[in-house]
C-alpha cells in the first residue's frame, strides 16, 4: 500500500542549525548551535522529514565554490548523523542579482523569499507541503514558507537580529531551533507568551 506524502520541517542553515558567521564555508567555521540537534531529533520523531533550504550567495559572489559548499554539507550531515539525525535533503541557491560570476547573476525563483527551493524539494521528495513547517531566522525565510503554502512558519532569534515587525510575520517566534521544535510538536510548556524560553528573553 502506498504511503501518503510526509510533511517536512524546512530548516534554514546559518543561524538556525549552526552559528551565523560571515559566509560560512570552511569546516573549521561550522559550529552547531546549542540544542539544534535536539530540536531536529524532536521534529524527526514527530514524523517530519528534515530538509535544509539555504541561500548561498557567497558562491555567486566568488567567495567559495560549489565544491566547498558540498564539502561542508557532507561534514554537517556527518555531524548530525552521529546524533541520529537524518536529513532528507539539502537544497541551496547560489544565485544573486549582483553576483560576480555571470553564471549565477540572475533573478531566480529559488533565492528566498522566493519559494523555489521548497517547491523543488516537495516534488523531489514527495512531501505534503500543506502539512509542512519552516524554521528560519529572517523574514525572507517566512515569506518563502508562506509562498510555498506551508502550514506554519517559525522565527528564531539564534541568527540574525529580529524586530517586532519580523515577528508579526511568523506564526510563532522563539529563541532557537530547540524551542521551535517544542512548540511545533505541542511540547512548548516552557515557552513564554513572547515565544522565548524562560531565562532567554
Amino acid at each position: 500500500m502506498r504511503q501518503p506524502p510526509a510533511p517536512a520541517a524546512f530548516l534554514d542553515r546559518d543561524g538556525v542549525i549552526n552559528e551565523e558567521r560571515h559566509y560560512v564555508h570552511r569546516i573549521e567555521d561550522f559550529v552547531l548551535l546549542p540544542g539544534a540537534t535536539a530540536g531536529m531529533q524532536r521534529l524527526q520523531e514527530a514524523g517530519y522529514r528534515l530538509v535544509v533550504v539555504t541561500n548561498q550567495a557567497g558562491i555567486g559572489r566568488g567567495l567559495y565554490s560549489e565544491d566547498d559548499f558540498a564539502r561542508l554539507t557532507q561534514h554537517m550531515l556527518a555531524l548530525l548523523r552521529a546524533d541520529a539525525v537524518e536529513v532528507s535533503g539539502v537544497y541551496h541557491c547560489p544565485h544573486h542579482p549582483e553576483a560576480q560570476d555571470p553564471r549565477y547573476r540572475l533573478d531566480c525563483d529559488c533565492r528566498k523569499p522566493a519559494p523555489g527551493l521548497l517547491l523543488r524539494a516537495g516534488r523531489a521528495l514527495g512531501l505534503d507541503l500543506g502539512r509542512s513547517v519552516l524554521v528560519g531566522d529572517k523574514r525572507s525565510d517566512l515569506q518563502a514558507g508562506r509562498a510555498a503554502g506551508l502550514a506554519r512558519c517559525v522565527l528564531v532569534a539564534s541568527g540574525h537580529a529580529i524586530t517586532e515587525h519580523d515577528r508579526a510575520h511568523a506564526d510563532h517566534s522563539c529563541a532557537d531551533l530547540a524551542a521551535a521544535a517544542r512548540w511545533l510538536t505541542g511540547a512548548g510548556d516552557d515557552v513564554t507568551e513572547t515565544g522565548f524560553t524562560q531565562g532567554q528573553a
